[in-house]
């Protein structure tokens, strides 16, 4: 069933035109990922679809009580309430029902039995009425569902009591994140809904999307997350909206095809219609009758013909590559037993050995200290204990995702000129445009660029410094696909030395060669790169362990298999007190229902006793699967 359509949507500012013509359907079970490069009129078409902005023209059809949960990539956070306080108010409806079916079981207590039989009658069937009500939401479940969703986005227990105005940006975006994905609205529209996450915490976004019942429509960057979600896609290109009827891959490979068989029908077209007009003018230089009339009779053939426009340009790509000005000796820093906290310990005696030449992946989740051990190395935040010793003629530069170290107030070609005064008009604005920012787009305030010019602009002033030794932090946060490709490219070109966080997986496993897996007992180093890593940490689910550890031929190998086997069995017994807990949920829910019919029945609600000991049972089973709930939403 079709739930949203557009129209012919069309949408400019100033004499820029983002959206042209955008026309579309949307199913109830679609999940649509939008591509498109950084201005390409994404965010725009969002706004326009969730009623944040209006449209020029066009029109924009909705199915009845259909409802839209939005979340922007650019949020305005205002919020002054603490983590499960701000999670609550997505359920304020049935905290609201809850609320009034407490104060009817009140209401309800207060009557003597055999009086007042008609307000009993009255306040019974309202209490029955609202219960079912609340039960057909999912009442019981709601906290449950917070709990999971913020676990799932990588927030702890210790972080629902916090006020949302103390996070950082990035855990503000999850708070968004999660209120959205709690609402389970009809449609729904994601911008960029990675950048923050760590990998565990995407794996689970992934999964949630993947299961979500309702349409969704997802604007992001991650090559995978598109891939294993969506079923359609949508690319904005020169302002047109195309579809393709499959993922981020077949989307790729089918645009590939198409284009090149436009440009060959183009081609051919074109030469077809200069042999003919070859042919005419040869005719018309014979100037006889015959002949004039067999030219006349070819050029009405061809004002007949249905001209194909020329394929439109690509759009333009950054292209640029990282050269550092001088090579550092063969060990570029030792890190020895470094520690740091601050309101708690994030790392203690880490110690990690980089060579020149090395592209290291620093992975862990959310909080685990990893943009605090960059800054350290970056020389922005000084090690409680430990030292840190660079190499020979090492010279780092340090890519924040933060963006803190541009200034809004510029401009954007004084903000890089400013940094490199050294360089004269003509080079600057080369590696400008290098970086896809020519003409009047060198005078935009920084403050008005987007997350991916910001990026980009970033990028540049990182290349200019020609630095052996890049500390990147999610340097693909806001990048489009292409410019993620150049980055790529650039990166595994580089004869230097890279240490970097990123939670994009086709990025890291185009460019790591060495990953780092902090965890809040130690760091471990995998000697490869991101699929690596994979397999190494998937490795004890495989036949080979067992045979390994069988024939002693590893005691290591050994020793993890024995842990892996106690840690399945410790599954196992999970796994059988959630059946026995889902089981005994069943029978408690089972029961209410029949407490609820007996309550409609005359003989039974008239009886007030009865009735009280019956309301008394269905609060404890209540109380029950309550309690129940949370021990299964901890495993």
């Amino acid at each position: 069933m079709i739930i949203l359509s557009t129209k012919e949507v069309q949408k400019s500012y100033g004499m820029d035109l983002i959206i042209k013509d955008a026309s579309f359907t949307l199913q109830e079970n679609d999940k649509v990922g939008v591509i498109g490069v950084n201005g390409a009129g994404k965010s725009t078409l969002f706004k326009i679809i969730a009623g944040v902005e209006d449209r020029d023209s066009g029109e924009v059809y909705f199915g009845k009580n259909t409802s839209i949960g939005y979340m922007s990539q650019f949020l305005d956070f205002k919020w002054d309430t603490t983590l499960w306080e701000e999670m609550l108010k997505v359920f304020s409806n049935i905290r609201s029902m809850e609320s009034k079916m407490k104060k009817l079981e009140q209401e309800i207590s207060k009557i003597k039995p055999g009086t007042d039989e008609t307000k009993m009658e009255s306040l019974m069937k309202t209490y029955s009425s609202l219960q079912q009500e609340f039960e057909n939401n999912e009442g019981f479940a709601y906290e449950s569902k917070i709990r999971g969703v913020l676990k799932g986005l990588g927030f702890s227990t210790q972080d629902y009591f916090k006020r949302v105005s103390l996070f950082s940006g990035g855990q503000k975006t999850r708070v968004a994140l999660g209120k959205v994905l709690l609402e389970k609205r009809d449609i729904l529209l994601l911008d960029e809904p990675t950048n923050y996450l760590d990998i565990e915490a995407v794996e689970w976004l992934e999964g949630f999307l993947r299961d979500y019942k309702g349409a969704l429509m997802l604007i992001s960057h991650d090559r995978y997350l598109l891939d294993n979600v969506t079923n359609r896609t949508f690319e904005m290109e020169n302002g047109r909206l195309r579809e393709y009827e499959g993922n981020y891959t077949y989307y790729t490979a089918k645009k590939e095809e198409d284009r090149e068989q436009q440009q060959k029908d183009y081609d051919n077209q074109q030469k077809e219609i200069a042999r003919q007009e070859a042919i005419i003018a040869r005719y018309r230089q014979y100037n006889r009758e015959k002949s004039i009339k067999q030219a006349e009779s070819r050029e009405r053939m061809l004002e007949r013909i249905d001209r194909l426009e020329r394929p439109e340009a690509l759009p333009k790509k950054a292209h640029f590559k990282f050269e550092p000005k001088l090579r550092s000796g063969n060990y570029v820093i030792k890190l020895e037993n470094v520690s740091k906290a601050f309101d708690r310990l994030l790392f203690e005696n880490f110690s990690l050995e980089i060579k020149r030449g090395d592209k290291m992946a620093l992975l862990g989740p959310n909080g685990i200290g990893k943009t605090t051990l960059l800054k350290i190395i970056a020389g922005k935040l000084q090690p409680d204990k430990g030292n840190l010793r660079f190499g020979m003629s090492v010279f780092p530069s340090y890519f924040d995702q933060e963006q803190e170290s541009l200034n809004p107030d510029k401009i954007v070609i004084d903000e890089v000129w400013d940094a490199y005064p050294e360089l004269n008009q003509t080079t600057i604005r080369n590696a400008l445009a290098a970086f896809l920012f020519q003409g009047e787009d060198v005078f935009k305030e920084i403050s008005v660029l987007s997350g991916g010019e910001k990026s980009r602009i970033a990028l540049l002033k990182l290349m200019l410094s020609k630095s052996n030794f890049l500390l990147l932090d999610e340097p693909t946060n806001h990048l489009d696909m292409e410019s993620k490709g150049v980055l790529e490219a650039a990166l595994s070109g580089y004869t230097g030395t890279v240490l970097f966080i990123s939670h994009d997986r086709y990025f890291l496993n185009k460019v790591a060669t060495k990953v780092v897996e902090l965890t809040p007992l130690e760091a471990k180093l995998y000697d490869g790169g991101y699929f690596y890593y994979i397999k190494k940490r998937e490795l004890f689910n495989s036949e080979d362990i067992y045979n390994a550890a069988e024939t002693g031929k590893d005691s290591e190998v050994k020793n993890d298999w024995l842990k892996q086997k106690e840690e399945k069995a410790k599954e196992r017994r999970q796994q059988k007190r959630l059946e026995i807990i889902e089981k005994e949920i069943e029978t408690a829910e089972s029961r209410i229902k029949e407490i609820d019919e007996l309550l409609e029945q005359p003989d039974i609600f008239s009886d007030h006793v009865k009735c009280h000991e019956l309301s008394e049972e269905k609060e404890m089973l209540s109380s029950q699967i309550d309690e129940l709930f949370e021990e299964w939403a901890g495993f």
